[in-house]
């Protein structure tokens, strides 16, 4: 109606146009009728005819147009006033209709609160499993319903009902949850975290290995429901179930890999999967580390010199067995006792080199597997419960390995106690190990407690402790060796001390770093008395710098050689004959020598010692020298001192006669001696023992032809076979089969 109202008012405007129109034309008309119709001509007069029979129609034609709206707007305003109070009343009783349907809307919104528990009754008793999106809609319905009962009436009955069926939907999710990760949390395959490892450690463009842990369904859905537990559950227990199925997955991950490790390396086994084995063919790989098997190494190089001598190569010995009797015996009962230990020990040196090995990938591996467990647990834990959540995953796997570091610690630390500093060695890789990787250790680690970042650099502070101790107590033993003679080698050669000081210390090359580290832990004590640069103070031993460390093994080195040189000297007095002390330091100085030249030592010693090499040569040369004053004895009867001249031909006295007999009986007799006595004696070195035999021979038959040529034409016995026993060639031939039981 207020439309139609508008529309008639729009009319009034061209009904006032009209009036005015007409108002117009008449005041036209009322001037034309003015005019003087005589002063007009004809057709002046015709034309005004006209004009004015028009304005007449027009007239009439305005006044009925006017007559015409009139009664047309009399009429709308009569509609008017009829429709606009019908209309009013149409929109009051839509208005009505509209609020009726609204609050039986809202009736049949609030009954249906009444009925969620038992639309929702079968689907929550049947749980998640398969349908999970179903199952979570009934669960918000269930939570609306509480929520309106909470806000409107929070007395009736069917709140408690709803609680408890939306308590028991919840425990029915965190079922669901614990079921998924039970059921599709599997420990990693072995094979599949070697893959892992080998990757980073060996293979240069290897693809990098990835693990799935879950399947993407499973993950998506475990993902859903704990984003659900989040925001409507309101507590974190299933936080915990989700560390504690992890947790105990990557425990089993890691054992099964230490487990596989013995299997395959008890076997001979393929440590790789076959895939990754396949691509090795055609890859290029960094340099393979070295095996920690150094205690069944040392053994087998001290029973390679106890039966060999040195060729002066590095890497083997080509010597052929060293001369003597009683060295033989000493040998053969040597070797036995080796055979039998070794025999007896040699499947627990595998063991042990076996748990080594394993221990060093079980650390690989725990890095690796706590990297993936931590970018699963981002896609499933909020991210402010992250950080302490995976600390509480991680903690079993990392306890056990370390734990299983504190037994080698330990076990270490007892075998000192042993005087069995060979078990140092097994420490060796392991912590160089442990320091290699403690920077990618941290950055897993970071956001853990304080506690648990600090396990492996308390492991390793353990290590370089104990290693140090080692270090010490086997540079004092070497000095205060007993000495005693049943424990030296009657042929003179290589005290086992020696090949055992050597040994450990060649030991040492592999891991000098890890070393150095470990007599650093000693600098601040005073123990070596080495200026500290500035920039290599720290409080902590691992900020040293690597020359530094270099600089305090070489001198570490440098003191077990010097302790080694003093025992023994002491030890070369047990021998009575001042040749077999000689021959005892001259085989065990050149021993050293030869051993620091084989390997990297002597480059490590001349760190610090840069005469080392000059000095033990001159002690070897001092030692030959005082063997060969032994023969002074012998080649005393063949010279000229306390003896007249005799003249060829001439007649000599009884005295001279007899005189003359006993330098040929002295001698004779002395050559013998020695010669009995020397020759089961031994120089393992053949360059050594070849050129001793030679500087005797010269020194010797020298002395000895120019004897014979001034008695030879010289009448002194009746007897001359009697003592003119041996030729020149003679002595050179007995000379020669000095150092050798054999002959």
């Amino acid at each position: 109606m207020q439309d139609s109202g508008f529309w008639i008012r729009d009319f009034r405007v061209p009904y006032s146009v009209f009036s005015l129109a007409a108002h117009t034309c008449g005041a036209v008309m009322a001037q034309a009728r003015r005019v003087d119709p005589l002063s007009l001509d004809i057709q002046e007069q015709d034309t005004l005819s006209f004009i004015r029979e028009n304005l007449e129609k027009s007239d009439q034609l305005t006044n009925s147009m006017v007559s015409i709206l009139s009664s047309f707007e009399s009429r709308l305003m009569q509609l008017e006033n009829s429709i606009i109070p019908v209309h009013k009343q149409t929109e009051n009783l839509q208005r009505l209709q509209d609020n009726v349907d609204k609050t039986l809307s809202c009736m049949d919104h609030v009954i249906s609160y009444y009925h969620v528990a038992k639309d929702t009754d079968k689907i929550i008793k049947e749980g998640p499993s398969g349908r999970l999106d179903e199952y979570l809609a009934c669960i918000a319905k269930i939570q609306k319903a509480v929520e309106y009962f909470q806000d409107n009436n929070p007395d009736s009955p069917e709140l408690n009902t709803v609680k408890v069926r939306f308590e028991k939907g919840k425990e029915l999710l965190e079922a669901e949850f614990h079921s998924l990760l039970t059921r599709y949390s599997k420990p990693v395959p072995p094979i599949l975290i070697l893959d892992m490892i080998g990757a980073d450690d060996e293979l240069d463009t290897q693809e990098e290995v990835t693990l799935d842990h879950l399947p993407e369904t499973v993950l998506q859905d475990i993902i859903c429901i704990s984003s659900w537990l989040v925001e409507y559950g309101r507590n974190q227990d299933f936080m915990n179930v989700y560390f504690q199925i992890r947790s105990s997955q990557l425990d089993r991950s890691v054992k099964s890999l230490k487990e596989h490790f013995r299997k395959s390396s008890s076997s001979s086994g393929v440590l790789y999967s076959p895939a990754v084995q396949n691509k090795r063919k055609d890859t290029p790989t960094k340099k393979p580390p070295k095996r920690p098997g150094t205690i069944r190494k040392a053994q087998n190089l001290l029973k390679q010199y106890s039966q060999h001598g040195l060729d002066g190569k590095k890497g083997g010995s080509n010597l052929t067995p060293m001369e003597g009797h009683d060295h033989d015996l000493r040998v053969k009962h040597l070797s036995d006792a080796l055979n039998e230990r070794h025999g007896a020990a040699a499947g627990k040196d595998d063991v042990l080199d076996i748990e080594i090995d394993s221990y060093i990938h079980c650390i690989s591996a725990f890095v690796k597997l706590a990297q993936s467990e931590y970018q699963l647990l981002t896609y499933i834990i909020p991210e402010h419960h992250q950080k302490k959540t995976f600390d509480s995953l991680i903690q079993e796997a990392l306890d056990n390995l370390m734990l299983e570091g504190d037994n080698i610690v330990s076990a270490a630390r007892r075998a000192i106690m042993r005087h069995d500093y060979s078990a140092v060695l097994t420490i060796f890789p392991i912590l160089k190990h442990l320091k290699q990787t403690k920077p990618e250790f941290d950055q897993v680690l970071q956001g853990t407690a304080a506690s648990t970042k600090n396990k492996l650099p308390s492991l390793i502070t353990s290590m370089e402790t104990i290693g140090a101790k080692a270090l010490e107590e086997f540079a004092d033993s070497i000095k205060n060796d007993p000495d005693k003679e049943y424990n030296m080698p009657k042929d003179g050669t290589v005290h086992e001390l020696t090949s055992n000081a050597i040994l450990f210390l060649q030991q040492l090359l592999d891991f000098q770093e890890t070393a150095g580290a470990m007599l650093a832990s000693q600098v601040l004590g005073d123990t070596y008395n080495i200026p500290l640069d500035p920039r290599e103070t720290s409080s902590s031993a691992s900020s040293y710098s690597s020359e530094f460390s270099r600089r305090l093994l070489s001198t570490y080195i440098c003191k077990v050689l010097g302790n080694l040189q003093l025992n023994l000297l002491s030890k070369s007095k047990v021998y009575e004959d001042t040749a077999l002390s000689a021959i005892f330091l001259h085989n065990n100085y050149n021993y050293t020598l030869k051993s620091l030249e084989k390997s990297e030592l002597i480059q490590l010693v001349s760190v610090t010692q840069r005469k080392a090499e000059t000095q033990y040569r001159e002690l070897i040369e001092q030692q030959i020298q005082s063997y060969q004053r032994s023969w002074l004895k012998v080649t005393e009867y063949i010279t000229d001192r306390n003896m007249p001249a005799f003249q060829p031909g001439a007649k000599l006295k009884d005295k001279e006669r007899q005189m003359i007999k006993d330098k040929f009986k002295g001698f004779n007799d002395g050559l013998e001696e020695l010669c009995k006595i020397q020759k089961v004696w031994a120089i393992p070195d053949k360059d050594q023992r070849d050129a001793i035999r030679q500087a005797q021979k010269r020194m010797i038959t020298q002395a000895y032809r120019a004897f014979l040529q001034r008695y030879t034409n010289i009448s002194f016995t009746k007897n001359p076979e009697k003592y003119y026993k041996y030729r020149p060639e003679q002595v050179e031939a007995m000379i020669e089969r000095l150092f050798d039981t054999s002959a």
